[in-house]
């Protein structure tokens, strides 16, 4: 609650919430920290393993292992959500977990079976859309923007 509303609450109300607020357990911040950087590092440790594996198994350049590297890294996410496996990472390393790739698999892939009593159409596809339709648009509406900037800043160094 905001100072402002605090001090305009009634004194019954503001006993509450100064009890609410000492009995509200501390949140390990370091813990939850460290947790993130850990999962994240791992999950990103794994992404670097198979980019790798392509390259010195499949002899891939660099560039060219980057679209198996993350198409793997979607499989593996999307597998591990339907699994049920991905939450319980989730719950655990919390924003550890966003990694984009994976992060974003995860996102999809809930949808998807979250809304497949639905029907595919309607449910999985349509529901599924709703959620990677905005990241879609923003990353290409970014990636727009930043062509822009560069070419122009280009342009401009140029002259």
């Amino acid at each position: 609650m905001s100072n402002k509303k605090f001090k305009k609450a009634p004194p019954p109300q503001q006993e509450f919430q100064f009890l609410a607020k000492a009995r509200e357990p501390k949140r390990p911040v370091l813990t939850n920290c460290l947790r993130a950087f850990l999962v994240g590092g791992l999950i990103s440790t794994i992404g670097q393993f198979f980019h790798w594996f392509y390259m010195t198994y499949f002899n891939f350049t660099e560039v060219s292992a980057s679209n198996p590297t993350v198409a793997t890294m979607i499989m593996i996410a999307a597998l591990l959500t339907g699994l049920g496996v991905y939450d319980h990472i989730a719950q655990y390393a919390g924003a550890g977990t966003i990694i984009p790739v994976t992060g974003f698999a995860n996102t999809v892939a809930s949808a998807a079976i979250e809304h497949r009593s639905e029907g595919y159409v309607l449910g999985v596809g349509g529901n599924m859309f709703k959620i990677a339709g905005p990241v879609i648009t923003f990353g290409v509406f970014s990636a727009f923007v930043l062509a822009i900037i560069r070419i122009t800043i280009e342009k401009l160094g140029g002259m």
